[in-house]
């Protein structure tokens, strides 16, 4: 008998058909069967108050599992430690039985939960509510402190509850800011919660990294020192990344002990579509949302309960559409049971969505990776995830979200039109046999550290030895000469670093990753303020003529004026979409690596990458250009580093490649290197960035650069210099494994191009990566130090 989930499959595959401009049915790559798992349990820990137990088990909860004791169990004797266990495995109950424990021993005793989502921590307030609602635990008060909470009620919470569920955004601008207000939570803090803390890396990771440390400074000023405890989706080396993200050596708990029901995980790959193309004449792919559109409303059909994922907000409303329009026809009393989730809606909105997701009334979900941590929705049939979402870790957490039924589950991955989701699904290998990426962070990068050293100052003078903790000397000194802080010795304590800054600190940081000035969008028509971007990125998104797309509202660019900070815009309804095109320059810093062998010099090095937007093109839904408009914007220059490599003449001569194929050959390679870098950096594409040219001024070699996309570096590209080998291996197999005759975006096409895709040379770069992996050894092993903890 097939199981549950390859039943719905095999559903599924009868109903698809090929649209109006497809010829080809999509083709199912792989299937696998996951087996389910049985429970592990044990007894409560003889140290929890009966009166905790008590409360637990009126929840339902019989006994617990293993992995949640050993966290109790750590935490509890005063351990920072992370739990790094599966989706849906109970994690909650790790930290919930010694803070209810701690709480209930001590009347004054306070507690404090992070979240990276309002959704999450909104699930888990509603968890911790039911467990305090009566009886000795009532006087704990669990209550929610972000955004969404009114004016008036955000006084008492900070009068009164003793347990806050909060985020990273606001323990930085609500709570550390006025940290004398919150001296009665941060003088008697005993634990910190740090939910789903695998989604704290690159730049959002560091400034969360930051954040926690001046958490932890403030509450030691209080005379507080708080246990931490990390909940994590399994990921390599979990003590390593919660160490690093909270300046102090932890423990994992790894063993998972929970059941799970089996699971059907099927890779999909969209066929190539006939009389639509796109850059240069290049075949396109159906658009995963066709797909996934499809493949949902076939399970709605059949009653299975499906969350699908995708990539951007727009994408989630378009998808819940389509399936209502596809359900119309093939069910209509089951179209109204399908919506779209994802940010941007009322907090109301949302609470009324997740209700009825978790309690079956809606049927079927398009959502962003907002659903991705943590919300309790039982007894999911299916998971559909439109495009791989960016790192395996993401990839097991969405499609753990089904299964939770012993009778099984499905998961289907749809590939986008992207060389990295092409290549996971032709190589289930590579997705499937994988350990999870480790979150990659960089406390000490300048452009991150520097402004929180001044929020840092601003909350308690620095001491010299703070200084010398954090490796912030140079940054220091730096602020000191643009006279933002100023050295003074005190008799007693020492040297002490004071904020001199005349405009708030706090005001200049973005936890979420914006470092610098933003960029206030508003609609002329009504005034009404739409969202900011960061000034760094507006040339590209922002530019006259951009089309900008807001909470599933569509809107034209009519002006932006970099020095004032503001873009004006205009409702409207175009038709197309626009993709800025732009000439970039890479200025060559200090080399941190570098090592030759043969023909090939690799290299680590920080940059200075030069952009200027130059026009956009205009591009309708199908993929097709419909022309390029032309723009003269203002150059921007991005700090940042960079792993590249050199070839020499010779090495290009032995690998076939002429004198007039080496723009196109490097270009290529370039691209297709940035498509696939995600793979082992734990990042997106829309991270990175590239430049290739025939001959650097720095190196007077044909040149191939790929840049962190953030100010100072996000460790993205020093993990592609570690493993150059493996990097490069991987892009050349994604770049021959396309059936494409000359170059597409599933191979060296790039969506971000500001050339246009031109020149490009698909057999010259799949030529150039031979050649240099033919130089390259055969081991190639450099250690960085990359996820060495940092206090």
């Amino acid at each position: 008998m097939p199981s549950y989930g390859r039943s719905l499959l095999d559903r599924v595959l009868a109903g698809v058909d090929s649209d109006p401009n497809g010829t080809q049915r999509a083709r199912l790559t792989h299937v696998t069967e996951l087996p389910a798992r049985t429970a592990q349990l044990t007894a409560w820990p003889q140290w929890l108050s009966p009166d905790v137990v008590t409360a637990v088990e009126a929840t339902g909860i019989a006994a617990p599992w293993t992995h949640q004791t050993q966290t109790a169990d750590l935490a509890a004797d005063g351990a920072h430690v992370v739990v790094a266990t599966g989706t849906a495995s109970g994690k909650s109950l790790g930290y919930q039985l010694p803070v209810l424990n701690a709480l209930l021993e001590d009347p004054r005793a306070t507690a404090l939960y992070l979240s990276p989502t309002k959704a999450l921590g909104a699930d888990q307030l509603r968890a911790a509510i039911e467990l305090t609602g009566e009886g000795p635990l009532r006087d704990i008060r669990p209550a929610a402190y972000d955004g969404d909470t009114p004016a008036e009620i955000r006084r008492w919470v900070r009068e009164n509850s003793r347990w806050i569920f909060t985020n990273p955004d606001m323990l930085h601008a609500g709570i550390l800011r006025s940290h004398q207000r919150w001296a009665r939570l941060l003088r008697r803090l005993r634990y910190v919660v740090i939910d789903e803390s695998h989604a704290y890396r690159g730049v959002f990771g560091s400034h969360v990294a930051l954040v926690i440390r001046r958490l932890r400074r403030l509450a030691a000023y209080y005379g507080a020192d708080p246990v931490f405890v990390l909940c994590s989706a399994t990921t390599a080396d979990p003590q390593v990344s919660a160490a690093r993200l909270i300046g102090a050596p932890c423990t994992a708990v790894t063993t998972d002990g929970s059941p799970c029901g089996a699971r059907t995980v099927a890779l999909w790959e969209p066929p190539l579509r006939t009389g639509v193309t796109g850059d240069n004449g290049a075949p396109t792919r159906r658009p995963a949302t066709v797909d996934a559109a499809g493949i949902m409303a076939g399970l709605v059909a059949e009653g299975a309960r499906t969350l699908t994922f995708v990539r951007s907000r727009r994408a989630a409303e378009v998808v819940a559409i389509d399936t209502r329009n596809l359900l119309a026809t093939a069910a209509p009393e089951l179209a109204d049971r399908v919506s779209a989730y994802r940010a941007g809606y009322l907090a109301e909105d949302r609470r009324e969505l997740e209700t009825a997701l978790s309690d079956g009334s809606l049927l079927g979900a398009a959502t962003t990776n907002a659903l991705e941590l943590g919300v309790d929705i039982a007894g999911l049939d299916a998971v559909v995830i439109s495009g791989f979402p960016g790192t395996i870790a993401s990839f097991w957490q969405q499609a753990g979200r089904a299964g939770r039924r012993s009778q099984g589950a499905l998961v289907v991955l749809v590939a986008r039109d992207d060389p990295l989701d092409i290549y996971l699904v032709n190589h289930p290998e590579a997705l499937l046999g994988r350990a999870v990426e480790a979150a990659i962070i960089d406390p000490r990068n300048p452009y991150v550290l520097g402004p929180h050293l001044l929020c840092a100052g601003l909350e308690h003078p620095l001491t010299d030895s703070e200084i010398e903790e954090l490796g912030a000397g140079s940054v220091i000194r730096e602020l000191a000469a643009q006279g933002l802080v100023r050295h003074r010795r005190h008799p007693r304590l020492g040297g002490r670093w004071h904020v001199t800054a005349t405009t708030p600190p706090h005001d200049e940081v973005d936890v979420r990753g914006g470092i610098g000035a933003t960029v206030a969008i508003v609609d002329e028509e009504t005034g009404r303020l739409l969202g900011t971007a960061d000034a760094g990125r507006a040339p590209a998104t922002l530019h006259p003529g951009a089309v900008h797309l807001h909470q599933g509202e569509t809107f034209v660019v009519d002006d932006l004026d970099l020095e004032t900070g503001i873009a004006f815009v205009h409702a409207a309804q175009p038709g197309w979409t626009t993709r800025a095109r732009s000439v970039t320059s890479i200025e060559l810093g200090e080399v941190e690596h570098e090592r030759a062998h043969g023909g090939v010099t690799a290299g680590f090095a920080q940059v200075s990458v030069t952009s200027q937007v130059v026009g956009y093109l205009r591009t309708l839904s199908t993929g097709e250009v419909l022309d390029a408009v032309e723009l003269t914007m203002p150059a921007h220059t991005l700090p940042t580093r960079a792993v590249f490599y050199t070839v020499t003449e010779e090495l290009l001569i032995r690998a076939g490649i002429g004198p007039r194929d080496v723009a196109g050959a490097l270009h290529a390679a370039e691209h297709a290197a940035i498509g696939m870098l995600p793979l082992l950096a734990g990042c997106d594409r829309w991270d990175l960035g590239g430049v290739s040219t025939a001959e650097h001024p720095a190196t007077g070699l044909p040149t191939v650069f790929v840049y962190d996309g953030h100010a100072g570096g996000a460790g993205f590209a020093e993990r592609g210099f570690a493993r150059l080998r493996t990097w490069l291996s991987t892009t050349r197999s994604a770049i021959e494994s396309c059936p494409c005759p000359s170059g597409c975006p599933s191979c060296v096409q790039s969506p971000k191009c500001g050339n246009g895709n031109n020149p490009l040379d698909k057999a010259g770069a799949a030529a150039l990566l031979a050649a240099v992996l033919d130089e390259l050894p055969e081991h190639w092993s450099i250690d960085l130090d990359i996820d060495t903890p940092q206090s």
